[in-house]
C-alpha cells in the first residue's frame, strides 16, 4: 500500500489556508442576518391587516438590526421545526420567544436573557374548575401549543389526569376552547391577553390560577435569542445591541407599546 507524501511547504500552505478560511468565517460581519420566527404569536409576532409583520419581538429585533447596521430578514417557521431549521442553516438566529432551558442549550447557543413572562390556566366564564383539586381534573381536556414550555409543563405535571390535545398554533387552541371542544388551556399570559382579552370585564374567559413561572427546569431562565453553537461572535453582537437598547430607552419604549407590566430582564 502506498501513501502519498506532500512537501512540507504544501502542508503548511494547506494548514494556513484552512486557518485563514476558519478565521474569516468566525469574523464575518453579518451585514445580512436571517431571523427565524413562528407567526402568529401575538403580541410577540403577528401580521397587521395589510400583511406587515409586527409585534414586540419583531420591533425589538428590527431595533437590534438597526443598531448593528445590518439588513435583517424574517424567515417564518413552525415552532416544532424551528431549531432544526436553525441547525440546517435556513436562518442565522431564532428570535421567537424561545425560553432558555438546559435541554435547548445542549443544541443551540443562547444570548443573554432579555425578557420573561408568566403562564396561566384559563377556561371559559361558565366553567367552574379548581386547578388545585387534581381529582376533579380527571378526564378533562386541555389544549396547548405543541412543543412549547406550556406543553412540557402540562405533560410533566398533569399528564396523568388531563387529556392533552396539542395544536400547531394558539389560534386553534382558542377556537376549540370557544367551541367547547376543550375544557381549559394552559397558555403564556401575554398570548392570552392578545388572543382572548383575558382579565378584562367583558372577556368570555377566566384565569383560574396565579401567574406561573416555575419550575425553572421547565420554564428556563428567561427568553433568549438562539444561535448555532459556533456563532459566538454573532451572539456577542446581539448581547451588545440588546444591552445598548436597554440603556438608551429603546427597549422600554417598545415594551410599553405591548405590555402594561415589566417583562425586561
Amino acid at each position: 500500500m502506498r501513501y502519498a507524501t506532500l512537501p512540507l511547504a504544501a502542508i503548511l500552505a494547506v494548514g494556513f489556508s484552512t486557518t485563514f478560511v476558519t478565521q474569516q468565517a468566525d469574523a464575518r460581519d453579518y451585514d445580512d442576518i436571517r431571523l427565524g420566527v413562528d407567526v402568529p404569536y401575538e403580541p410577540f409576532m403577528y401580521r397587521e391587516a395589510d400583511g406587515t409583520l409586527t409585534g414586540f419581538e419583531i420591533e425589538l429585533g428590527n431595533a437590534v438590526c438597526d443598531y448593528l447596521e445590518a439588513n435583517c430578514t424574517w424567515i417564518e417557521q413552525d415552532w416544532d421545526g424551528i431549531i432544526p431549521g436553525l441547525l440546517a442553516r435556513n436562518y442565522d438566529a431564532i428570535m421567537s420567544s424561545m425560553a432558555i432551558t438546559d435541554e435547548r442549550a445542549q443544541r443551540v447557543l443562547f444570548s443573554e436573557a432579555y425578557y420573561t413572562t408568566p403562564s396561566a390556566w384559563i377556561t371559559t366564564q361558565e366553567r367552574d374548575i379548581d386547578i388545585e383539586d387534581r381529582a376533579s381534573l380527571e378526564g378533562l381536556t386541555v389544549g396547548v401549543q405543541r412543543a412549547t414550555l406550556q406543553d412540557n409543563y402540562v405533560t410533566e405535571l398533569y399528564g396523568d389526569v388531563l387529556e392533552i390535545r396539542r395544536y400547531t398554533g394558539v389560534d386553534d387552541v382558542v377556537t376549540d376552547l370557544m367551541a367547547g371542544r376543550l375544557d381549559l388551556t394552559f397558555m403564556d399570559y401575554p398570548i392570552a391577553e392578545a388572543a382572548i382579552d383575558i382579565d378584562t370585564p367583558d372577556s368570555d374567559f377566566q384565569r383560574i390560577s396565579d401567574f406561573i413561572k416555575q419550575p425553572e427546569h421547565i420554564f428556563g431562565k428567561g427568553v433568549g435569542v438562539a444561535f448555532r453553537q459556533r456563532d459566538e461572535a454573532l451572539a456577542e453582537r446581539f448581547n451588545e445591541a440588546l444591552s445598548a437598547l436597554k440603556e438608551d430607552g429603546t427597549y422600554d419604549e417598545i415594551m410599553n407599546r405591548y405590555f402594561n407590566y415589566d417583562v425586561r430582564l
